[in-house]
C-alpha cells in the first residue's frame, strides 16, 4: 500500500494539473471502487475548480469551490496517471482538468476509494476522526512522542503503526526508521528511552523517501508514469539475510512477524 511519501509524491506531481484548475469532464467506468461512488459524482465534480491540493495521512484531498472535497485513496494498487489514454480495463476513473491534463485512476485490485465529503466536516468523518499527528508537521517531535509512548506495552513497531498516533506512517517508513534509530522493533514502546533520535529518524527517512519519489515495489508509480526509486536506498526492508549496512556492524538483516506483518531489522545495532 501507497504510504505516506508516495502519497505525498503524488501530491506533488499532480498540482501543476489541479491545484487552481478547473474539472471539464468526469467519468466513471463503473458504480464503486471499495465502496460505491457518491450520487451523482461525475456531475459534481465537472466544472469544479480546486481551491487547494494537500494530503492527510494516506488521504490525498482536493478542497474544491462550493465547499466540498475530493478525498481519494489508493488502497494496495490504485494510481492517478497523468496523461494516460484511459482505456485500460483497470482504468476506472477518468478526469480532465483545463490545464488542460486528463487524469487517470487506475486500481486493478479496486481497494481504492472516491468520495465527496463537507470541506467543514472532513475532521468529524469517520475517515479522518482520531488520526494522530501528520509526522512531518511542527507537532510531531521528540516531546510529542515521548507523551504517547509513555505507559504503551506493545512493540516500539506496532505503536509507531497506529495510525491514531501518527499519522501516514506505514511498514517500510517504520522499519528503516528503527533502524537509523538503533533500536530494535521488539522493545516495549514504554521503554524506548532514546525518543529524539528516534523522531529525528522518523521524519528524515520520510523527507529523504519523498525526495527519491517514494518506493516503487508493486504497482506504485509517480503521476508522470516514472518509478519512485527509495527502494533501492533500503537499510533493511525486505533485506532478510544481507550483511547490516551499518559500518563496523558485522550482523545480518533478520526477518520477524510482528501482528501479521514482516519486520526487518538487525538484531546486532538495534537494541
Amino acid at each position: 500500500m501507497p504510504e505516506l511519501p508516495e502519497v505525498e509524491t503524488v501530491r506533488m506531481g499532480l498540482l501543476p494539473v489541479l491545484e487552481g484548475r478547473r474539472f471539464t469532464k468526469v467519468e466513471l467506468r463503473r458504480g464503486d471502487l471499495r465502496v460505491a461512488f457518491p450520487k451523482d459524482f461525475a456531475k459534481r465534480l465537472t466544472g469544479r475548480r480546486v481551491v487547494r491540493l494537500w494530503r492527510r495521512a494516506k488521504y490525498l484531498l482536493a478542497d474544491l469551490d462550493r465547499g466540498e472535497t475530493l478525498v481519494i485513496h489508493l488502497g494496495m494498487s490504485g494510481r492517478l496517471s497523468i496523461g494516460a489514454e484511459g482505456h485500460g480495463k483497470h482504468d476506472h476513473v477518468v478526469m480532465e482538468t483545463d490545464a488542460p491534463a486528463r487524469i487517470v485512476f487506475t486500481d486493478h485490485r479496486r481497494f481504492g476509494l472516491m468520495t465527496l465529503i463537507g470541506t467543514t466536516k472532513l475532521d468529524a468523518n469517520k475517515l479522518f476522526k482520531g488520526l494522530g499527528v501528520e509526522p512531518l508537521s511542527a507537532e510531531f517531535d521528540a516531546a510529542y512522542l515521548a507523551r504517547i509512548l509513555k505507559g504503551k506495552k506493545t512493540p516500539i513497531k506496532s505503536a509507531l503503526l497506529d495510525q491514531r498516533v501518527i499519522a501516514g506512517l506505514g511498514n517500510i517508513y517504520v522499519c528503516e526508521a528503527l533502524f537509523r534509530a538503533g533500536i530494535s522493533p521488539r522493545r516495549l514502546a514504554m521503554k524506548v528511552n532514546t525518543v529524539a533520535p528516534l523522531a529525528a529518524a522518523i521524519k528524515a527517512v520520510l523527507r529523504d523517501a519523498i525526495k527519491a519519489g517514494g518506493s516503487s515495489l508493486r504497482d506504485y508509480k509517480k503521476a508522470d508514469g516514472e518509478l519512485g526509486y527509495f527502494q533501492h536506498h533500503f537499510a533493511v526492508y525486505d533485506r532478510a539475510g544481507e550483511p547490516c549496512p551499518k559500518k563496523g556492524c558485522g550482523g545480518t538483516v533478520k526477518r520477524l512477524v510482528q501482528a501479521g506483518r514482516s519486520t526487518f531489522y538487525c538484531p546486532t545495532c538495534q537494541k
